[in-house]
């Protein structure tokens, strides 16, 4: 599995791609939470942060349908 700071990387970088490559759907990212991961918040998780990557991959899949 990847690190949390990898996955962090990922959304940070997909999240980007979605707004440049579909500014429509900037008001969907703006209502996602966006999660970084630190030792404060130990809530968290690299399963969360995955989930939360697929969520974006998801989004964008059924954008381009």
């Amino acid at each position: 599995m990847e690190t949390k700071k990898e996955l962090n990387s990922k959304i940070i970088e997909l999240t980007n791609q979605i707004r440049e490559d579909h500014p429509e759907l900037s008001k969907l990212l703006s209502e996602m939470p966006m999660t970084i991961p630190n030792e404060i918040n130990p809530e968290v998780t690299a399963k969360k942060l995955k989930d939360y990557y697929e969520s974006l991959n998801n989004l964008l899949s059924n954008h381009n349908r």
